[in-house]
Protein backbone atom coordinates (compact mmCIF):
# COMPACT_ATOMS: atom_id res chain seq x y z
CA UNK A 1 0.00 0.00 0.00
CA UNK A 2 1.21 3.46 -0.87
CA UNK A 3 0.24 4.78 2.56
CA UNK A 4 2.55 2.27 4.24
CA UNK A 5 5.43 3.35 2.02
CA UNK A 6 4.77 7.05 2.59
CA UNK A 7 4.41 6.59 6.36
CA UNK A 8 7.68 4.67 6.42
CA UNK A 9 9.43 7.36 4.39
CA UNK A 10 8.20 10.10 6.72
CA UNK A 11 9.67 8.16 9.63
CA UNK A 12 12.98 7.52 7.88
CA UNK A 13 12.25 3.80 7.64
CA UNK A 14 12.64 1.29 4.85
CA UNK A 15 9.13 0.31 3.64
CA UNK A 16 10.35 -3.27 3.15
CA UNK A 17 10.81 -3.54 6.93
CA UNK A 18 7.04 -3.31 7.42
CA UNK A 19 4.85 -6.30 6.70
CA UNK A 20 1.25 -5.81 5.63
CA UNK A 21 -1.09 -8.37 7.16
CA UNK A 22 -4.42 -8.30 5.33
CA UNK A 23 -7.10 -9.08 7.91
CA UNK A 24 -9.38 -11.39 5.97
CA UNK A 25 -11.75 -12.45 8.75
CA UNK A 26 -15.37 -12.73 7.51
CA UNK A 27 -14.28 -12.20 3.91
CA UNK A 28 -14.67 -15.02 1.34
CA UNK A 29 -11.86 -16.99 -0.23
CA UNK A 30 -12.39 -15.23 -3.54
CA UNK A 31 -11.47 -11.86 -2.05
CA UNK A 32 -8.40 -13.37 -0.39
CA UNK A 33 -7.29 -14.72 -3.77
CA UNK A 34 -7.76 -11.28 -5.32
CA UNK A 35 -5.54 -9.71 -2.66
CA UNK A 36 -2.97 -12.47 -3.22
CA UNK A 37 -3.00 -11.81 -6.97
CA UNK A 38 -2.39 -8.14 -6.17
CA UNK A 39 0.76 -9.07 -4.25
CA UNK A 40 -0.40 -9.58 -0.66
CA UNK A 41 1.28 -12.58 0.99
CA UNK A 42 0.28 -12.31 4.66
CA UNK A 43 -3.29 -12.82 5.85
CA UNK A 44 -4.75 -12.54 9.34
CA UNK A 45 -7.69 -14.45 10.75
CA UNK A 46 -9.39 -14.05 14.14
CA UNK A 47 -11.23 -17.34 14.43
CA UNK A 48 -9.70 -20.77 14.07
CA UNK A 49 -12.90 -22.42 12.87
CA UNK A 50 -13.44 -19.87 10.10
CA UNK A 51 -9.85 -20.31 8.94
CA UNK A 52 -10.13 -24.09 8.89
CA UNK A 53 -13.22 -23.82 6.71
CA UNK A 54 -11.35 -21.60 4.24
CA UNK A 55 -8.05 -23.48 4.30
CA UNK A 56 -8.85 -26.25 1.77
CA UNK A 57 -9.45 -23.53 -0.85
CA UNK A 58 -6.39 -21.46 0.04
CA UNK A 59 -3.70 -23.14 -2.05
CA UNK A 60 -1.60 -20.00 -2.41
CA UNK A 61 2.16 -20.61 -2.82
CA UNK A 62 4.19 -18.40 -0.52
CA UNK A 63 1.20 -17.14 1.46
CA UNK A 64 1.51 -16.94 5.24
CA UNK A 65 -1.43 -17.11 7.61
CA UNK A 66 -1.51 -15.35 10.97
CA UNK A 67 -3.77 -16.06 13.94
CA UNK A 68 -4.47 -12.60 15.36
CA UNK A 69 -7.49 -13.34 17.55
CA UNK A 70 -7.77 -14.80 21.00
CA UNK A 71 -6.81 -18.47 20.94
CA UNK A 72 -8.95 -20.77 23.05
CA UNK A 73 -7.26 -23.82 24.52
CA UNK A 74 -9.66 -26.22 22.80
CA UNK A 75 -8.62 -24.82 19.40
CA UNK A 76 -4.86 -25.20 19.85
CA UNK A 77 -4.46 -28.35 17.76
CA UNK A 78 -6.29 -26.77 14.83
CA UNK A 79 -4.38 -23.50 15.26
CA UNK A 80 -1.16 -25.28 14.36
CA UNK A 81 -2.28 -24.85 10.75
CA UNK A 82 -1.31 -21.17 11.04
CA UNK A 83 2.22 -20.02 10.26
CA UNK A 84 2.17 -17.30 12.91
CA UNK A 85 0.29 -16.92 16.18
CA UNK A 86 0.23 -13.35 17.49
CA UNK A 87 -1.71 -13.96 20.69
CA UNK A 88 0.35 -16.08 23.07
CA UNK A 89 -0.41 -14.65 26.50
CA UNK A 90 0.35 -17.38 29.04
CA UNK A 91 2.78 -20.18 29.82
CA UNK A 92 -0.13 -22.61 29.72
CA UNK A 93 -1.05 -21.66 26.17
CA UNK A 94 2.59 -21.79 25.10
CA UNK A 95 2.95 -25.28 26.55
CA UNK A 96 -0.15 -26.49 24.71
CA UNK A 97 1.13 -25.06 21.44
CA UNK A 98 4.47 -26.77 22.04
CA UNK A 99 2.78 -30.12 22.52
CA UNK A 100 0.49 -29.74 19.50
CA UNK A 101 3.32 -28.57 17.24
CA UNK A 102 5.50 -31.45 18.37
CA UNK A 103 2.80 -33.95 17.47
CA UNK A 104 2.95 -32.83 13.83
CA UNK A 105 6.68 -32.08 13.80
CA UNK A 106 6.18 -28.39 13.07
CA UNK A 107 7.66 -25.14 14.37
CA UNK A 108 5.45 -22.08 14.91
CA UNK A 109 6.42 -18.42 14.88
CA UNK A 110 4.81 -16.67 17.84
CA UNK A 111 4.37 -13.22 19.32
CA UNK A 112 3.51 -12.40 22.91
CA UNK A 113 0.28 -10.42 23.16
CA UNK A 114 0.68 -7.59 25.66
CA UNK A 115 -2.30 -6.04 27.41
CA UNK A 116 -1.98 -2.32 26.72
CA UNK A 117 -4.94 -1.09 28.78
CA UNK A 118 -7.23 -2.20 31.56
CA UNK A 119 -10.29 -2.50 29.34
CA UNK A 120 -12.06 -5.75 30.17
CA UNK A 121 -12.44 -6.55 26.49
CA UNK A 122 -8.68 -6.50 25.92
CA UNK A 123 -6.64 -9.67 26.30
CA UNK A 124 -2.94 -10.20 26.72
CA UNK A 125 -0.32 -10.56 29.42
CA UNK A 126 0.56 -7.69 31.73
CA UNK A 127 3.69 -5.87 30.61
CA UNK A 128 5.48 -6.71 33.87
CA UNK A 129 5.09 -10.44 33.15
CA UNK A 130 6.40 -10.36 29.58
CA UNK A 131 10.05 -11.13 30.48
CA UNK A 132 9.07 -14.26 32.41
CA UNK A 133 6.82 -15.45 29.59
CA UNK A 134 9.58 -14.81 27.05
CA UNK A 135 11.98 -16.93 29.09
CA UNK A 136 9.42 -19.73 29.28
CA UNK A 137 8.82 -19.69 25.54
CA UNK A 138 12.57 -19.75 24.89
CA UNK A 139 12.68 -23.20 26.51
CA UNK A 140 10.15 -24.62 24.03
CA UNK A 141 11.84 -25.92 20.91
CA UNK A 142 8.72 -25.84 18.72
CA UNK A 143 7.97 -22.17 19.37
CA UNK A 144 10.03 -19.38 17.84
CA UNK A 145 9.54 -16.08 19.67
CA UNK A 146 9.73 -13.18 17.24
CA UNK A 147 8.36 -10.22 19.20
CA UNK A 148 5.27 -8.58 20.66
CA UNK A 149 1.73 -7.74 19.64
CA UNK A 150 -0.69 -5.25 21.15
CA UNK A 151 -4.03 -3.54 20.58
CA UNK A 152 -4.56 -0.10 22.15
CA UNK A 153 -7.97 1.17 23.25
CA UNK A 154 -9.94 2.47 20.29
CA UNK A 155 -10.03 6.24 19.86
CA UNK A 156 -11.45 8.21 16.96
CA UNK A 157 -8.20 10.17 16.84
CA UNK A 158 -5.29 7.87 15.87
CA UNK A 159 -2.94 10.07 17.90
CA UNK A 160 -4.62 8.68 20.99
CA UNK A 161 -2.90 5.36 20.34
CA UNK A 162 0.59 6.79 20.03
CA UNK A 163 1.72 6.42 23.64
CA UNK A 164 0.44 2.83 23.75
CA UNK A 165 2.43 1.98 20.63
CA UNK A 166 5.47 3.71 22.09
CA UNK A 167 5.22 1.71 25.31
CA UNK A 168 5.03 -1.52 23.34
CA UNK A 169 8.11 -0.57 21.32
CA UNK A 170 10.03 0.27 24.49
CA UNK A 171 9.04 -3.10 25.96
CA UNK A 172 10.17 -4.86 22.77
CA UNK A 173 13.49 -3.05 22.94
CA UNK A 174 13.90 -4.13 26.56
CA UNK A 175 13.18 -7.76 25.67
CA UNK A 176 15.68 -7.68 22.82
CA UNK A 177 18.33 -6.16 25.06
CA UNK A 178 17.73 -8.98 27.54
CA UNK A 179 19.05 -11.54 25.08
CA UNK A 180 16.06 -12.26 22.85
CA UNK A 181 17.72 -11.06 19.67
CA UNK A 182 15.10 -12.54 17.35
CA UNK A 183 12.21 -10.79 19.13
CA UNK A 184 12.30 -7.85 16.74
CA UNK A 185 8.72 -7.85 15.47
CA UNK A 186 6.08 -5.35 16.59
CA UNK A 187 2.57 -6.28 15.46
CA UNK A 188 0.54 -3.13 16.08
CA UNK A 189 -1.70 -0.79 14.17
CA UNK A 190 -4.91 -1.36 12.20
CA UNK A 191 -6.72 0.41 9.39
CA UNK A 192 -7.46 3.60 11.35
CA UNK A 193 -4.15 4.04 13.17
CA UNK A 194 -1.45 2.13 11.28
CA UNK A 195 0.31 5.31 10.17
CA UNK A 196 0.93 6.28 13.79
CA UNK A 197 1.99 2.69 14.55
CA UNK A 198 4.56 2.82 11.75
CA UNK A 199 5.92 6.09 13.10
CA UNK A 200 6.36 4.33 16.46
CA UNK A 201 8.16 1.31 15.01
CA UNK A 202 5.57 -1.23 13.87
CA UNK A 203 7.00 -4.03 11.74
CA UNK A 204 3.60 -5.65 11.12
CA UNK A 205 0.37 -3.74 10.55
CA UNK A 206 -2.99 -5.52 10.53
CA UNK A 207 -5.24 -3.91 7.93
CA UNK A 208 -8.67 -5.15 6.94
CA UNK A 209 -11.23 -2.56 5.86
CA UNK A 210 -8.69 -0.48 3.93
CA UNK A 211 -8.06 -3.54 1.73
CA UNK A 212 -11.28 -5.54 1.64
CA UNK A 213 -13.84 -2.85 2.46
CA UNK A 214 -16.06 -2.48 5.49
CA UNK A 215 -17.48 -5.43 7.35
CA UNK A 216 -21.02 -5.63 8.61
CA UNK A 217 -19.82 -5.03 12.19
CA UNK A 218 -17.15 -3.06 14.05
CA UNK A 219 -13.66 -4.47 13.47
CA UNK A 220 -12.55 -4.23 17.09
Amino acid sequence: MNLIASSAAQSGRDPSSIRLIAVSKTFPVGMIREAYDAGVRDFGENRVQEFMEKLPDLKLPGARFHMIGRLQSNKVRQAIAFDWIHTVDSERLAARLQQAAGEVNKSISVLIEVKLSQEESKTGVEASKVPDLARSIAKLDRLELHGLMGIPPYTSDPEGARHFFRRLRELRDSIQNSGFDEARELSMGMSHDFQVAIEEGATMVRIGSAIFGKRSYTEE
